[in-house]
């Protein structure tokens, strides 16, 4: 199935980060983690409509890395995969290498 955003929403497929301790012990998966705050991009809307009419194209593509606000995006399943859909207001920055 393909998800195809509207207007200025991203749609974001999160970082899972390794968990270790202070000591360098990996923690498993099971153990409750906080939320991601990185993940890639998977797809992107159009842009927003301003008063004018006219789009604004987003800044970040697809494939781009992403941070962005902890608890902005919602999460959604798609054929049993966790992705993200965020707003371009929640998106902080594009993380280059």
């Amino acid at each position: 199935m393909n998800i195809k955003p509207l207007s200025d929403h991203v749609l974001l497929e999160p970082l899972k980060e390794e968990q270790k301790t202070k000591t360098g012990i990996l923690l498993p998966e099971t153990i409750e983690q906080e939320k991601s705050e990185q993940g890639t991009v998977i797809a992107v809307g159009p842009g927003k409509k301003g008063k004018d009419g006219k789009i604004t194209p987003l800044e970040m593509k697809v494939g781009d890395v992403v941070l962005f606000t902890k608890y902005g995006p919602n999460e959604v399943k798609v054929d049993g995969k966790d992705y993200l859909i965020a707003e371009e207001k929640d998106i902080l920055a594009i993380l280059e290498k």
